[in-house]
């Protein structure tokens, strides 16, 4: 004969304080655990969603990110009518030559961080098709105007519309908003890319170009070609590649998070085996009388180690709940998290707590039920009815 499962939240009930205490612990873990789970994954998602799986990455060979590479125009000028390239509707290749620059930034609260600055030409929103003007309207060439990413505008002083940037040796006009659907272009700001190779004083004018396949052509055929041009050391990448290996610096960072989570979930399992074996021993009498009853050990072992999972489980809830609503509340206070990219500049990363999110923070928390109700559960199903009853 079993226990209801009403037993079980009767009992959790009963034991206000105690229960209160349990499941503070536990959810403290599981916030712990959760926002620095979102954290990673926040970033890992910017940077893989930056990438198209229509365009390649050209730079010069060797070079692991746009700040370290340089190319020349004869090199934009070779390839850019190379078979395989889409074109617009005037016929016009859609190759977005661009360049790089990682000037300081003053934030909100006084302090200074690296930006990442793109030069860029018009066709860059034609390659960059998941990038839109969202507020305002896209810079006009020489005229030291540019557009800033979603997370530069909330995060950096004088970047919003109407306001003076001044960085390099220049001041630049913010004439537009841009956003890119949370991906690493929103913590950039966007300027004519010769106005910024003459305000640099770059004498080799681009870092790299981005080049939309044509529908149907060999990606892998075209960036082979590009490669083995005798004439420029250069390298093509498909797009979403080249920001999974940005982004690989996180996954470091993820066996940390595993780490953290285990030694907090050690901890959080001591805490609910000393309150659970607390409960036993407070319940002899309780426990007596369900074995004089005709209960099994089993049903009292089931029944004592389901207080335990329930525990953990709505500490769960609560500690989810409150991840949730605490990334909101950071990311709102800070403008995003600051987070030092492979390029030596800064992305800025709305923190936001996915489902997928509370995978590792929900087993964890039925581990903890589970380890830390199973011995106190073992202990009162082994009770034999007398012995229970004479300690009472």
């Amino acid at each position: 004969m079993a226990l209801p499962l009403s037993y079980g939240w009767r009992s959790l009930l009963a034991r206000g304080m105690r229960t209160v205490f349990t499941v503070a612990v536990i959810a403290l873990v599981v916030i712990a655990t959760t926002l620095f789970w979102s954290l990673i994954a926040s970033l890992k998602r910017t940077l893989v969603s930056s990438g198209s799986a229509e365009n390649l990455v050209v730079m010069r060979k060797g070079a692991t990110n746009d700040g370290s590479s340089q190319l020349t125009l004869e090199s934009l000028q070779a390839i850019r009518f190379f078979e395989g390239i889409a074109r617009d509707s005037e016929g016009n290749p859609l190759i977005s030559p661009e360049l790089v620059v990682q000037p300081f930034f003053a934030t909100a609260d006084g302090g200074r961080e690296n930006v990442l600055v793109r030069g860029v030409e018009p066709v860059a929103l034609l390659v960059h098709d998941e990038v839109s003007i969202a507020e305002g309207r896209l810079f006009n060439t020489s005229s030291g105007e540019a557009v800033v990413g979603r997370g530069v505008a909330q995060r950096y002083k004088d970047a919003s519309i109407g306001s003076e940037l001044k960085f390099g040796r220049g001041t630049w006009t913010v004439v537009g908003i841009l956003e890119s659907e949370g991906s690493s272009f929103e913590s950039e700001v966007w300027v004519d890319a010769r106005q910024l190779a003459n305000d640099a004083k770059r004498t080799l004018p681009y870092s790299g170009f981005r080049v939309r396949v044509a529908k149907g052509a060999d990606m892998d055929a075209l960036a082979r070609r590009i490669a083995d041009d005798p004439r420029f050391a250069l390298e093509a990448t498909r797009e979403i590649d080249y920001y999974e290996n940005l982004s690989s610096s996180a996954n470091t960072l993820y066996v940390i998070v595993v780490g953290l989570a285990v030694l907090a979930g050690i901890g959080a399992i001591f805490g609910a085996t000393n309150t659970m074996y607390a409960a036993v021993q407070a319940r002899t009498s309780e426990i007596g009388t369900l074995r004089a009853l005709g209960f099994s050990r089993a049903a009292i072992l089931f029944s004592f180690l389901s207080e335990s999972v329930m525990t953990a489980l709505f500490a769960f809830g609560v500690g989810a709940l409150g991840a949730w609503a605490l990334a909101i509340f950071i990311s709102w206070l800070l403008g995003g998290i600051a987070f030092g990219a492979a390029t030596f500049t800064t992305n800025v990363i709305q923190l936001r707590v996915a489902p997928v999110d509370l995978l590792m923070p929900f087993a964890l928390s039925v581990l903890i039920g589970v380890f830390g109700g199973l011995a106190p559960a073992a202990r009162a199903a082994r009770m034999r009815p007398v012995d229970a009853l004479r300690k009472a």
